[in-house]
Protein backbone atom coordinates (compact mmCIF):
# COMPACT_ATOMS: atom_id res chain seq x y z
CA UNK A 1 0.00 0.00 0.00
CA UNK A 2 1.43 3.31 -1.10
CA UNK A 3 1.30 6.16 1.38
CA UNK A 4 2.56 9.72 1.17
CA UNK A 5 2.65 11.75 4.37
CA UNK A 6 3.24 15.49 4.33
CA UNK A 7 4.42 17.51 7.29
CA UNK A 8 5.76 20.95 8.09
CA UNK A 9 2.73 23.11 7.47
CA UNK A 10 1.50 25.73 9.89
CA UNK A 11 0.87 29.41 10.49
CA UNK A 12 3.57 31.87 9.49
CA UNK A 13 3.76 35.62 9.10
CA UNK A 14 4.25 37.23 5.70
CA UNK A 15 7.90 37.13 4.75
CA UNK A 16 8.49 34.01 6.81
CA UNK A 17 9.62 30.54 5.81
CA UNK A 18 8.39 26.98 6.08
CA UNK A 19 9.82 23.66 4.97
CA UNK A 20 7.41 20.96 3.89
CA UNK A 21 8.42 17.31 3.77
CA UNK A 22 6.77 14.34 2.14
CA UNK A 23 7.77 10.83 3.13
CA UNK A 24 6.74 7.93 0.93
CA UNK A 25 6.16 4.36 2.01
CA UNK A 26 5.10 1.35 0.02
CA UNK A 27 6.84 2.65 -3.07
CA UNK A 28 10.27 3.79 -4.12
CA UNK A 29 10.16 7.34 -5.36
CA UNK A 30 13.63 7.44 -6.89
CA UNK A 31 12.31 6.41 -10.30
CA UNK A 32 9.36 8.80 -10.30
CA UNK A 33 8.95 12.48 -10.89
CA UNK A 34 7.38 14.10 -7.84
CA UNK A 35 5.24 17.17 -7.43
CA UNK A 36 3.91 19.61 -4.88
CA UNK A 37 0.46 21.01 -5.57
CA UNK A 38 -1.71 23.38 -3.58
CA UNK A 39 -5.38 24.22 -3.33
CA UNK A 40 -6.72 27.40 -1.82
CA UNK A 41 -10.36 27.75 -0.74
CA UNK A 42 -12.61 28.19 -3.75
CA UNK A 43 -9.78 27.62 -6.21
CA UNK A 44 -8.59 24.75 -8.33
CA UNK A 45 -5.62 22.66 -7.34
CA UNK A 46 -2.47 24.00 -9.00
CA UNK A 47 1.07 22.83 -9.52
CA UNK A 48 3.60 24.54 -7.27
CA UNK A 49 6.79 22.67 -8.14
CA UNK A 50 7.92 19.40 -9.66
CA UNK A 51 11.16 17.46 -9.73
CA UNK A 52 12.16 14.70 -12.13
CA UNK A 53 13.88 11.49 -11.14
CA UNK A 54 17.09 13.07 -12.42
CA UNK A 55 16.68 16.21 -10.33
CA UNK A 56 15.35 18.58 -12.96
CA UNK A 57 12.90 21.10 -11.53
CA UNK A 58 9.94 23.15 -12.65
CA UNK A 59 8.13 25.91 -10.75
CA UNK A 60 4.95 27.89 -11.03
CA UNK A 61 5.71 31.45 -11.96
CA UNK A 62 4.22 32.76 -8.74
CA UNK A 63 6.73 30.86 -6.57
CA UNK A 64 9.84 30.94 -8.74
CA UNK A 65 12.76 32.36 -6.82
CA UNK A 66 11.02 31.85 -3.47
CA UNK A 67 10.38 28.09 -3.30
CA UNK A 68 12.84 25.24 -3.79
CA UNK A 69 11.91 21.61 -4.35
CA UNK A 70 14.41 18.88 -3.54
CA UNK A 71 14.48 15.14 -3.10
CA UNK A 72 16.39 12.69 -0.95
CA UNK A 73 16.01 9.30 -2.58
CA UNK A 74 17.85 7.55 0.24
CA UNK A 75 15.15 8.74 2.63
CA UNK A 76 12.31 8.39 0.11
CA UNK A 77 11.52 12.04 0.77
CA UNK A 78 10.65 15.14 -1.21
CA UNK A 79 10.91 18.58 0.36
CA UNK A 80 9.62 22.04 -0.44
CA UNK A 81 11.49 24.98 1.07
CA UNK A 82 9.25 28.04 1.03
CA UNK A 83 10.74 31.47 1.66
CA UNK A 84 9.34 35.00 1.49
CA UNK A 85 5.85 33.64 2.04
CA UNK A 86 2.87 35.76 1.06
CA UNK A 87 -0.78 35.64 2.13
CA UNK A 88 -1.67 34.34 -1.33
CA UNK A 89 0.44 31.24 -0.63
CA UNK A 90 -2.17 30.16 1.90
CA UNK A 91 -3.49 26.76 0.83
CA UNK A 92 -3.46 23.05 1.52
CA UNK A 93 -0.26 21.64 0.04
CA UNK A 94 -0.15 18.12 -1.38
CA UNK A 95 2.71 15.98 -2.58
CA UNK A 96 2.25 13.38 -5.26
CA UNK A 97 4.05 10.85 -7.40
CA UNK A 98 3.61 11.08 -11.14
CA UNK A 99 4.23 7.35 -11.46
CA UNK A 100 1.06 5.79 -10.17
CA UNK A 101 -0.56 9.16 -9.44
CA UNK A 102 -0.46 8.76 -5.66
CA UNK A 103 -1.35 11.72 -3.42
CA UNK A 104 -0.81 12.61 0.20
CA UNK A 105 -3.51 13.90 2.52
CA UNK A 106 -2.22 17.46 2.46
CA UNK A 107 -0.82 19.90 4.98
CA UNK A 108 -2.25 23.35 5.69
CA UNK A 109 -0.09 26.42 5.16
CA UNK A 110 -1.48 29.72 6.40
CA UNK A 111 0.35 32.99 5.84
CA UNK A 112 -1.13 35.74 7.95
CA UNK A 113 -0.14 38.49 10.34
Amino acid sequence: QVQLVESGGGLVQPGGSLRLSCVASGTIISSSAMGWYRQAPGKQRELVAAITSGGGTNYAGSVKGRFTISRDNAKNTVNLQMNSLRPEDTAVYYCMTYRGNYWGQGTQVTVSS
